[in-house]
């Protein structure tokens, strides 16, 4: 089956989107592939799910369906699309093939990971588990399947502080962002056990560079990510997930903003609100931009790579994530 459309390519009437941050020249390099994605969504029945650190030219031509982690959750689990392409992280992928077990899900590659969810392991859970009985664990969605199947409701940035209230007890274990734990432990009056994992994009931003940022660039309103750290999230003006952040930017309309996360935040939510002057000091993740245009194609002409979840491990780590879509 070709891989490409007829009649007048259909990438040219999207370049309004993204025509703010992406130069004319560098559009040129992207049309035949989005043409040809369009085409193969239409003849797999496939869907794009994009994280919101996905590039705009992937972001806001190819997707289907946008947001963060939660978003994507809840979308994966409706879909009525035969096949799914995951453009985010590997842990994303297995979350969509979690709650579409019958379903096709891709993830174009396979070295897409996450700092977060490398760092702890279904042992690490087990070893938690044993020094604090009885003690509910937390799972971040930015985790394994194995690590879910060992926990006992998932949560995100943008759910995490009602996720850990709604177990109704005084203390929980919560994984493995430890930062992201310790700024919900700052809202709310149940004792929180960390885990020791950092992301590599929000651990380095400091308080000294908005400091810097604001001197630099007066007025500026800045909006961090609770994976920050909680002296970052305390020199901010507001914290929250990236639809939080999108939201925020949305009703409030600062004149000049600043997010502090990745990269690709910035340019998407830039795209929408032109009026709006994003200050843009980031920090890229290098799992993130794993995802290209081109392997999106290759992923939906060829069927690579298919996501799978030993059923053993599924069943537990499906009734953890649908706890949290429950709530």
């Amino acid at each position: 089956m070709p891989d490409t459309l007829t009649g007048p390519a259909r990438a040219a009437g999207l370049y309004d989107r993204v025509r703010r941050v992406i130069p004319p020249i560098e559009w040129q390099t992207f049309e035949d592939d989005i043409d040809a994605i369009l085409a193969l969504k239409r003849q797999r029945n496939a869907i794009i799910l994009a994280h919101n650190y996905q590039t705009p030219e992937i972001f806001h031509c190819v997707a289907d369906i946008v947001g963060d982690s939660l978003a994507l959750a809840r979308e994966a689990a409706r879909t009525e699309a035969a096949m799914i392409v995951l453009a985010g992280v590997s842990f994303m992928a297995e979350t969509a093939k979690l709650l579409n077990p019958d379903k096709t899900v891709l993830i174009p590659d396979l070295e897409a990971g996450c700092s977060l969810a490398e760092s702890i392991t279904l042992a690490d859970v087990r070893l938690m588990r044993s020094r604090y009985p009885d003690v509910p664990v937390v799972a971040y969605v930015n985790t394994s399947a194995a690590v879910k199947a060992e926990a006992d409701i998932c949560c995100t940035s943008g759910n995490a502080r009602a996720v850990v209230e709604s177990l109704g007890v005084d203390r929980v274990i919560m994984l493995p962002d430890e930062y992201l734990a310790r700024n919900v432990a700052s809202e709310t009056d149940v004792e929180i056990i960390a885990w020791s994992g950092h992301c590599e994009v929000h651990e380095r931003f400091t308080p000294a560079e908005i400091a810097e940022l604001r001197e630099a660039h007066p007025g500026v309103v800045v909006l961090a990510h609770p994976e920050c750290p909680p002296e970052v999230v305390a020199a901010a003006d507001f914290a929250g997930s990236t639809a939080a952040m999108s939201d925020y930017v949305e009703k409030r309309r600062p004149a000049r903003v600043l997010l502090l996360t990745e990269c690709s935040m910035s340019d998407n939510v830039a795209a929408q609100y032109p009026g709006i002057d994003f200050v843009r000091p980031c920090n890229l993740c290098p799992h993130m931009k794993r995802i290209t245009l081109s392997n999106i194609r290759n992923a939906l002409k060829t069927g690579r790579h298919a996501v799978t979840v030993d059923p053993a491990i599924a069943n537990k780590a499906r009734r953890a994530v649908e706890r949290m879509l429950a709530l």
